[in-house]
């Protein structure tokens, strides 16, 4: 019994976390979750409730219930294909009522009832391929009224007929392919009279008749695909009568084994059939006139078959015809592969508006003097890969399309040695002209493209051998794009340079040659040039410092070029003005060179970059001196595989930028392998400790602000020490002269005198000398009131010392030890100044030291202490007789000071 709950206990635990570590294996993102290829047997439950879209594909779902289902009802797709199941809950989407899509592909259905989509009145999209329907019962699909794709194909479904009733109005896209549907009945599509049908895909099915209106019921069926299905004769010409009268549009008949003959399409006449396509049908002939009846006829595919001749009866009817694609279509009668086809002249003469014509992959016999005659509208020819023989091109070559307004000709690999002079003169209008995967071997004397008025692309790569003179391109001057990649092109160092005429060049290809010489002017007039690619060629010694007449800066004149490519070039030296004035590159790729010290500006003027490749190089130190301003918007950094030296000098920045930087810098991990010291070789960059160096590093600039900070305050101290009183007399000069000296004392009582003066008797001639001259200042003008001089007559000493003093708004103490020997002022004076400074709540007391007097002695003979006064109250008296404008300056704020006790 116990051993029994034990094992169900364990039996649910693995169970419940089993689909627990499965759901938790979801990927969210936004309002999608993918739960694909986890094994699941059962729906997650804990995703977010908000999601949108549920991927439920490659697992091991037996069915979709509703009731799980239900926590999601904002799913507007769902998708459970290659599961295994059977059967659809009825329920489904009234759980999912805003469901739009339902992926049921790949499972096991056998059957369809009208119980399976009831409440699914939003989908739009419906997949069932590759299940195991064989029947349908009733009107399942009666109630998907918004419906516009519905795919049944890869089933065992025997006929055409999904329903008895009308139904999905608003289908555009019906699959029916891969069935076991032999035949087409009038009535199949009855159930879609009221259909907006588009496309009707039944390829790969064993067609063998049609019956006369099997298609008339889809008024608007515009589409048809019967690729895969063997046509008998006579089964394609009841096709054809089948789509009489209907809206077909484009028919598509690939691998059909189709026999085309004078009748085959006759039934089509009554449509306005565009696009025809019976690609990989072993066509060998095309008997008689069969395409006469398709007058409305726009693209006409006919690739991979071996018609062995074409003639002027061939295509007669297709007047409209604009796209006509041959590509491997063409094979002589011959037993050889390469056997040639005929063409015969004037065989393209009534394709008055053909656009486009695609003969590559062929063999043809050969190109006459009427071969494209009458192509008036032809813009773009290819003959790619066709052997045909050409080997010289002369004027009367391509003479037959004289008359055709051609924009792009491409003769890639045609086996062309030789261009004589007006070879294309007959093309005014081409833009684009390939003739490149040939064995041109010749000097380009600029003759070969007389004529070319308005070409902007000539791609000449891959030939055998091009020398390029001063006159080369100069009656190609609107060319844009130039390619002349590994055509064994040595030297472009003749002068002037073959480029100068192409003045609106943007795109130069001159790689995998083997120059190894470039005049330095070479490039000098390709202002607009934006690509320029010179991999894989020997310009090594041109940018090395021991060069006859230094480094050629053959780069400097190109200020619009962004993206520049010198991989394999051998480079172990880059000047340092290399790049100079490449202000707009943006892709530098420096690849598997030999680089390792670079110059510490090389990279200074590459403000845009954002791709740099140096990788495979020999790198031992990435300094911030050097890479600082390439690094410094780049997106993307590949500097894989090189020596890199794992010390502080070397790659303490570089460690550093990597932690911080945005960019990709992809195999980061893989690819960046220190090389140097032992203790790290065979270690990655990243794995570079780099506390030790910060020692070093950050040190220099604490140091440098300290000891800034250091002796900036000692300067201070001294400053103020021996020059203080200067800065002080100035401050209080600049300001008073702007503010006056009297500062505002709201209610204050009218004083007859600014101060009044207590001295010893010894002192008179310091007052007389050093304060009473600032009454006669011009510009303060103070009032002293001097016991000596301002006493009243006729009252007693006391009463006029006490008289004055209380018409005084200051008064001065000018402290001596004479001062505080004087009886008379220590024990009246001093006393009633301080009495009547208290009584009327004045801080009025100014002290003037003209001895040095400690504190102590002040408070014991005077009961006075320097902290009961404001500081700039107590004044000394200066040694330095310089000073005494600054102490007349400072006597001045305190005689202006607020009697106002703060």
């Amino acid at each position: 019994m116990y051993f029994r709950a034990f094992t169900l206990c364990l039996e649910f635990y693995i169970l419940y976390y089993g689909v627990v570590a499965s759901e938790n294996q979801c990927k969210i993102k936004d309002l999608v979750a993918d739960c694909s290829h986890l094994k699941l047997s059962n729906i997650p439950s804990d995703l977010p409730v908000n999601i949108t879209v549920l991927n439920l594909s490659h697992n091991q779902l037996k069915s979709l219930p509703a009731s799980v289902l239900s926590t999601y009802n904002q799913l507007r797709a769902l998708d459970s294909g290659y599961n295994v199941i059977t059967k659809i809950d009825e329920n489904l989407c009234k759980a999912l009522p805003f469901l739009h899509m339902l992926g049921l592909e790949h499972n096991q259905l056998s059957h369809l009832s009208v119980h399976y989509f009831p409440y699914c009145s939003n989908l739009t999209e419906l997949y069932l391929q590759f299940n195991r329907i064989k029947e349908i019962t009733g009107d399942p699909f009666k109630s998907l009224q918004e419906l516009m794709v519905l795919d049944v194909s890869h089933n065992k479904l025997v006929s055409g007929k999904l329903g008895t009733q009308l139904q999905l109005e608003k289908l555009q896209r019906l699959a029916l392919s891969a069935n076991k549907i032999t035949q087409l009945r009038n009535n199949d599509f009855d159930f879609l009279k009221n259909t907006t049908l588009y496309q009707l895909d039944l390829s790969s099915n064993k067609l063998t008749e049609f019956e006369p209106n099997c298609f008339h019921t889809l008024g608007s069926l515009h589409v048809l695909v019967l690729d895969n299905v063997l046509l008998h004769p006579n089964a394609t010409e009841q096709l054809s009568q089948a789509l009489s009268g209907t809206d077909i549009i484009e028919l598509s008949l690939r691998n059909t084994h189709l026999k085309i003959q004078a009748n085959t399409f006759a039934g089509l006449n009554k449509t306005n059939l565009i696009s025809l396509d019976l690609s990989n049908n072993k066509l060998t002939t095309l008997q008689g006139n069969p395409f006469q009846w398709l007058h409305d006829l726009e693209n006409l595919y006919l690739e991979n078959n071996s018609i062995s001749h074409i003639s002027r009866k061939t295509f007669a009817g297709l007047e409209n015809l604009k796209c006509l694609n041959l590509k491997k279509g063409l094979r002589g009668q011959g037993s050889q592969p390469d056997a040639e086809s005929l063409i015969d002249d004037y065989s393209f003469q009534g394709l008055k508006n053909l656009v486009q014509l695609n003969l590559e992959d062929n063999s043809i016999a050969g190109i006459r003097a009427h071969t494209f005659s009458g192509l008036t509208s032809l813009k773009y020819l290819s003959l790619y890969n066709c052997l045909v023989d050409l080997k010289t091109v002369r004027n009367e070559t391509f003479v037959s399309l004289a008359e055709s307004p051609l924009v792009n000709l491409n003769l890639t690999k045609t086996k062309i040695s030789k261009l004589q002079h007006g070879a294309f003169s007959w093309f005014k209008k081409l833009k684009k002209l390939d003739i490149g995967l040939n064995s041109i071997a010749q000097t380009l004397t600029g003759e070969e493209f007389r004529g070319l008025n308005e070409v902007e692309e000539i791609y000449l790569s891959y030939n055998s051998k091009l020398i390029l003179i001063s006159s080369s391109f100069v009656h190609v001057p609107s060319m844009k794009v130039l390619m002349l990649s590994k055509s064994n092109i040595v030297s472009l160092n003749s002068q002037p340079s073959p480029f100068d005429p192409l003045q609106n060049l943007t795109v130069l290809d001159l790689s995998n040659n083997n120059l190894a010489n470039l005049d330095k002017d070479v490039f000098r007039e390709l202002r607009q040039l934006q690509v320029l690619k010179l991999q894989h060629n020997n310009l090594a010694r041109l940018w090395k410092g021991i060069n006859p007449g230094g480094p050629v800066l053959y780069l400097n004149s190109m200020t619009e070029l962004q993206m520049l490519d010198l991989q394999s070039n051998g480079l172990d030296e880059l000047p340092e003005k290399a790049f100079q004035g490449l202000y707009k590159l943006s892709v530098l790729d420096l690849s598997s060179n030999n680089l390792n010290i670079l110059p510490g500006v090389v990279f200074n003027d590459l403000q845009s970059l954002k791709l740099l490749h140096m990788q495979k190089n020999l790198i031992t130190s990435v300094e911030k001196d050097v890479f600082n301003q390439a690094f410094n918007n780049l997106t993307a950094l590949y500097m894989g595989f090189n020596p890199f030296d794992c010390t502080c000098e070397s790659i303490s920045w570089f460690v550093t930028w990597l932690n911080k930087t945005n960019s990709s810098i992809p195999d980061l991990k893989s690819q960046y392998i220190c090389n140097t010291p032992p203790s790290y070789h065979n270690r990655t960059v990243v794995a570079f400790d780099i506390s030790p160096c910060k020692d070093v590093a950050p040190f220099a600039g604490a140091f440098i602000i300290s000891s800034s900070f250091i002796l900036g305050i000692i300067f201070t101290v001294f400053l103020i020490q021996f020059q203080g009183w200067r800065l002080e007399f100035y401050w209080n000069f600049s300001v008073n002269r702007i503010f006056g000296f009297r500062e505002i004392d709201h209610q204050e009582i009218q004083f007859e005198y600014d101060a009044y003066i207590i001295h010893a008797k010894n002192d008179i001639d310091w007052v007389n000398n050093y304060l009473l001259p600032l009454e006669q200042h011009d510009q303060t003008m103070f009032q002293f009131c001097l016991e000596e001089r301002d006493s009243e007559v006729g009252i007693s000493e006391l009463e006029s010392i006490v008289r004055s003093i209380s018409q005084s708004r200051k008064i001065i103490f000018v402290m001596t030890q004479e001062l505080l020997k004087d009886p008379w002022c220590r024990r009246f004076k001093v006393h009633q100044a301080m009495q009547q400074a208290i009584q009327q709540s004045r801080d009025a007391i100014i002290l003037i030291f003209l001895h040095d007097i400690p504190d102590y002695k002040l408070h014991q003979m005077l009961c006075l202490r320097r902290g009961m006064f404001k500081s700039h109250c107590i004044l000394a008296w200066p040694a330095q007789h310089e000073r005494i404008p600054a102490f007349h300056q400072k006597l001045k704020v305190a005689l202006g000071s607020s009697n106002q006790v703060q």
